[in-house]
């Protein structure tokens, strides 16, 4: 069984949710408690054992490269003045040269269609996928439990949470039979269902292994949902011939794919910090 060493990151999307500041600065580049959505999903992707990192971007996400890369002038100031913290968050976590590379999308047709943009550095491996957008708050890092599902497992496996089942026709939600604590074994999945249709509570969370079979599928699905090419869809097809996993997350998850989801996540995180407790605290106390 080969190891789970590449990642995709798909940040082509136009961020609509967040215009007008999307119009010029990146969804994945706004900051939960001064750190951009996209450089947790990539420490996470770290500590799960990733070494190449693939980013599937679209129009205006220069940012995103430039954040990837030395800020030479900047670390020359930081290092002269001796300000070795602010040093260490400007290039401490920077991946090693060569491990990380950029592809254009070229159109945001789906998930799925940037997952296929992937195809040619994926190769014959399977890798993993991670959404920015969903903060998946874990000590140890949720891609790393996935990893290890995988190790033990040799088949593909899916992120999980609970949602509210109202909220069902927001998700990919699961059909699934729970096998041990939180792991499951897929039956079938839907694409935002609607709630009453919905056949769990358990929704797809944007943390993904998959393997190189998908591309195939990919490459002749036609459009589904909202348009796009859904890699729900291509699961779907996939699970006909291959044994599928979920494993729910049990900790803090936020949406930040949305303005409150994304408060929610900057609250979240700096209520946490003892730095900022107390003013955090003293601050929702306004809104008693």
């Amino acid at each position: 069984m080969k190891k789970i060493k590449k990642v995709i990151f798909p940040v082509g999307g136009l961020g609509t949710r967040f215009l007008p500041v999307t119009k010029s600065l990146p969804k994945e580049m706004l900051p939960v408690a001064s750190k951009p959505l996209i450089q947790y999903a990539f420490e996470e992707a770290q500590n799960a054992g990733i070494e190449l990192f693939l980013f599937v971007t679209g129009r205006n996400k220069n940012t995103i490269n430039n954040h990837f890369d030395h800020a030479y002038e900047l670390q020359s100031v930081l290092d002269e003045k001796q300000k070795k913290d602010e040093l260490s968050m400007v290039k401490g976590w920077l991946p090693d040269a060569g491990s990380i590379a950029f592809v254009r999308q070229q159109e945001p047709l789906g998930l799925g269609h940037a997952v296929y943009c992937a195809r040619n550095f994926i190769g014959n491996e399977p890798f993993a996928v991670i959404l920015a957008d969903e903060m998946l708050k874990c000590e140890q890092g949720f891609l790393k439990e996935m990893v290890d599902v995988y190790n033990e497992y040799g088949s593909p496996v899916v992120g999980v949470a609970e949602v509210e089942r109202d909220k069902t026709n927001s998700y990919g939600i699961i059909d699934a039979d729970k096998l041990k604590n939180n792991l499951y074994k897929i039956k079938n999945m839907v694409e935002k269902p609607d709630p009453k249709d919905a056949p769990s509570n358990l929704s797809i969370v944007g943390r993904y292994i998959l393997e190189p079979e998908i591309f195939d599928i990919l490459a002749n699905q036609s459009k589904g949902k909202g348009g796009e090419v859904q890699l729900t869809d291509a699961m779907i097809k996939m699970l006909e011939n291959k044994d599928f996993y979920a494993l729910e997350f049990k900790g803090d998850r936020y949406d930040c794919g949305n303005q409150v989801g994304f408060l929610d996540a900057n609250i979240g995180y700096m209520y946490d910090n003892p730095e900022f407790h107390y003013e955090i605290k003293s601050i929702l106390g306004k809104y008693k």
